[in-house]
């Protein structure tokens, strides 16, 4: 029998431990295990650092931030103290002390307004008063004192996105409302106040939920985790090496954040699917791109569905998955209920609410195009600043209330034109196109752009047609007309006037002494001999290319250039009926010496720039220069209120837009439509972007949005007041036969009151009608003083001086004139005691 010997685990190990085969194993052993805390220390100092540089620098983009123009409210201005508190909110005010945007105080008849040190404002306190449903009084508290009116915080229009075009808004942890927090907290991570970023029971509770429903609905990462991958990991990584950075990045964030910070950095980091082009992050800007309001403001349904999101955002997406997006924010709901987040009521009432998101359009709200053309100049002209990562306040000239009109006009507009263009190309035999549209409204005397769309659909093309070279057909004809008016700053008698007349007939026009240019007429129809006005109002092309050979190509050439028409092509007869390509936005910039009693101004889009400590670093210099006398301009304009009035912008009364305007159609490839009142001016362009033709004249695709845009704009209390156009010294009025264009007499059977400058009008008598007397023009008021030099057009307009805008450039001299009485009425059939009159006069 055997005995066994028992044998000490002492003695054991030491025979194991001098064996050689036991000395290795140890060593291997030990080895293995330095070797596995090394890389563990290695990376966990590897990725503290990355994360310490990461939250140094902001674990989220430190960006500029673009703010729309300030909102001025006046005195009798329409409003209430409700409407002036929803503005402030929009633009970041709170309800009551603190906030660095600053707060208001509501009362029944006023808000006191306190703007804090991140405001516009600053220390430009104020109260408006209210009665009978308008302001009554505004007072600034700096003094006490009474002012006409007072800048309403500017809204914000975004963040300057990055490189990858990604858009947020950035929130603080007081700044979400607790029914957003508990949403996420019950969609997303329950424990997470809990849990040390790591949570077992929440994976093994997934997990089972996930086996007994057979779908892969419950998620496993913790808030925490999520943070770790969105700021140094690649999300759509889902591979299991990705796991070994994530657990080093999450035990790294809950050691060097609270709970807190790893809150507001989730809050703010978070995907939220794709708007256009652009990808959303951060709940902040989730509640503005889906529902179009500040975080603050969400209900309980809405902060469900931006919970929703986070899981398949791009296959939930409200905008193209309605339905799908519902039923996850059902079940969101249905998780808050369970955690005791929200009563059984609660849930009842936010699950049968129905799902309002703001649509898909609403993002050319945002002036997606004017922010892309704002960041190419900030990109441009300063250079030395890194607006991608610091806090740069810049306030633009955008009005955000005119861009929604842009955008509502263009959309209205479009919805007219597709079916037009459907039925003239299907009678070509060929498919239907997309077509495009932009629209530019400036302020004609400050320059400021207003509103800018690019485009139909910015996600579907970032192509800025605003930008875009095309042939302005006859919206370019004014300046022809414009070159020929100024002859009679210098020929008297001699010179053009509205109603020297033209032959409009079929004609050769010959140039470099052996090229011909045979243009013609829309529909080949030809009057005979017209006057100037006629063959403008009627956008005639054989009378306008007379006069630019009249008056010379190279000087229309000339005049166009110093408008801001960068023309790069040699004075030929098409010149004169737009064949060379310029963007809408010069355009724009040209109208305003008609509309600005010949002074061009540039466009602009900012108006100041202040850095992360409020110092103001840039304010906007307005660049113009006269370009035009005053009398010209205003020739010009009544020339072109004539052809809103009876002519091919026609259209533009017919659709309800009765204020004084002036405005002018145009065909090429494309359609164009270019107006303004006192107070606004637009250009519309409507065309492919392969360059094909249009098959539409102007008075049929851009003037009809043209005029929604500015029956919609004008009802705003800042454009609302429109005067008419005010004649300068040095025009007078005189009663013209309007088919001979000469002095009407009695035995005319109409006569139209016609504007000229002083000197140029006619002095002979009909000579078609016969008869005698005749109501010449008015010299009751005084002669005008004389006036100081100002150019037809600038001999060099790309000379220094007139890129510095300097008014001192060669210019054809003014001589004195006699004074006006106010002009231009239409015609009017003469009466008996008209004719009676005329007789004894």
């Amino acid at each position: 029998m055997a005995v066994k010997v028992h044998v000490p685990r002492k003695a054991l190990l030491a025979r194991f431990l001098l064996n050689p085969w036991g000395q290795v194993l140890v060593f291997a052993s030990l080895f293995t295990c330095a070797g596995i805390l090394g890389v563990l220390i290695y990376y966990d100092s590897k990725y503290s650092r990355l994360l310490e540089e990461k939250l140094k620098a902001g674990a989220y983009p430190n960006t500029a931030m673009l703010f729309a123009a300030p909102r001025w409210v006046s005195v009798g201005d329409a409003g209430t103290p409700e409407s002036v508190a929803a503005a402030l909110r929009r633009s970041g005010y709170a309800e009551s002390r603190g906030g660095a945007m600053g707060y208001y105080i509501r009362r029944r008849d006023a808000i006191d307004i306190y703007p804090g040190p991140e405001s516009y404002n600053r220390r430009r306190p104020g109260v408006i008063k209210f009665g009978g449903g308008r302001i009554t009084e505004i007072i600034s508290l700096e003094d006490n004192s009474e002012i006409d009116r007072y800048p309403l915080e500017p809204q914000l229009i975004t963040n300057l996105f990055d490189k990858k075009r990604e858009k947020r808004r950035i929130v603080h942890f007081d700044d979400i409302p607790d029914v957003m927090k508990k949403a996420i907290l019950a969609a997303e991570d329950k424990r997470f106040f809990n849990h040390s970023g790591f949570d077992p029971i929440g994976i093994i509770r997934s997990a089972w939920v996930d086996v007994k429903e057979r779908k892969r609905e419950q998620g496993a990462s913790t808030l925490t985790m999520q943070l770790a991958r969105s700021l140094l990991l690649d999300a759509s990584d889902r591979s299991w090496h990705r796991k070994i950075p994530e657990i080093f990045l999450t035990s790294q964030l809950e050691r060097k954040l609270s709970k807190r910070e790893i809150f507001e950095y989730y809050a703010n980091t978070i995907y939220l699917g794709q708007h256009g082009s652009f990808s959303i992050h951060g709940f902040g800007e989730g509640a503005n791109v889906y529902f179009g309001k500040d975080l603050k403001r969400l209900t309980l349904p809405e902060a469900a569905l931006l919970a929703g999101l986070v899981q398949s955002p791009n296959m939930r997406n409200p905008f193209r998955y309605p339905e799908r997006a519902k039923s996850r924010r059902n079940v969101v709901l249905g998780m808050m209920r369970d955690a005791d987040f929200i009563t059984q009521q609660q849930y009842e009432e936010a699950v049968a609410a129905p799902l309002q998101v703001v649509g898909e359009e609403a993002e050319s709200s945002d002036a997606p195009y004017f922010v892309d053309l704002v960041n190419d100049v900030l990109q441009t002209q300063f250079q030395d600043r890194d607006f991608q990562s610091s806090s740069y306040k810049i306030y633009t000239s955008l009005d955000l209330d005119l861009q929604r009109d842009a955008v509502a006009a263009i959309r209205t507009g479009l919805a007219e034109v597709d079916p037009l263009l459907k039925r003239r190309f299907k009678g070509y035999g060929q498919s239907v196109p997309l077509v495009q549209a932009a629209l530019i409204a400036i302020d004609p005397h400050t320059g400021e752009v207003k509103a800018l769309v690019g485009g139909r659909n910015y996600g579907a093309s970032q192509l800025d047609r605003a930008l875009s070279r095309r042939p302005p057909g006859s919206v370019f004809k004014p300046f022809v007309y414009t070159a020929a008016l100024a002859t009679g700053l210098s020929e008297g008698a001699s010179a053009i006037t509205p109603v020297t007349t033209f032959v409009d007939e079929p004609t050769t026009f010959y140039y470099d002494n052996d090229r011909t240019y045979q243009p013609s007429n829309f529909h080949e129809q030809f009057y005979g001999t017209v006057t100037l006005r006629k063959a403008l109002t009627k956008s005639l092309n054989i009378p306008t290319v007379k006069i630019a050979e009249r008056v010379g190509y190279d000087n229309v050439l000339n005049l166009a250039r110093a408008a801001g028409l960068n023309i790069d092509a040699p004075p030929t007869p098409a010149i004169a009926l737009g064949s060379v390509g310029v963007p809408p936005l010069d355009v724009a910039g040209a109208y305003t010496i008609f509309a600005n009693q010949g002074v061009w101004v540039k466009p602009n889009y900012i108006e100041e720039i202040r850095d992360q400590h409020g110092s103001l670093i840039y304010t906007n210099k307005i660049e113009r220069r006269q370009v035009l006398d005053p009398r010209v301009a205003y020739l010009m304009t009544n020339l072109m209120e004539d052809v809103l009035r009876t002519g091919t912008g026609a259209g533009v009364r017919a659709r309800g837009f009765t204020l004084p305007a002036a405005g002018k159609t145009g065909s090429s490839h494309d359609a164009w439509f270019a107006g303004y009142t006192s107070k606004l001016l637009c250009v519309v362009w409507v065309g492919f972007d392969d360059y094909r033709d249009v098959k539409l004249e102007g008075a049929k695709a851009a003037l009809p949005i043209w005029t929604d845009f500015m029956k919609r704009a004008h009802q705003h209390p800042e454009y609302r007041n429109v005067v008419p156009f005010a004649a300068p010294d040095g025009i007078v009025s005189a009663e013209i036969d309007p088919d001979s264009g000469q002095l009407a007499t009695s035995a005319c059977p109409t006569y139209r009151a016609e504007v000229f400058i002083a000197g140029t009008q006619p002095v002979e008598l009909c000579h078609l009608h016969g008869g005698a007397g005749t109501r010449v023009a008015s010299w009751d008021t005084p002669a005008p003083s004389q006036p100081s030099p100002a150019p037809i057009v600038a001999a060099n307009p790309n000379s220094a001086q007139a890129s510095s805008g300097s008014s001192s450039v060669s210019a054809i001299p003014i001589n004195p004139r006699p004074a006006p009485p106010q002009p231009a009425d239409p015609p009017r059939k003469k009466g008996f005691w008209d004719r009676v009159k005329g007789i004894f006069r």
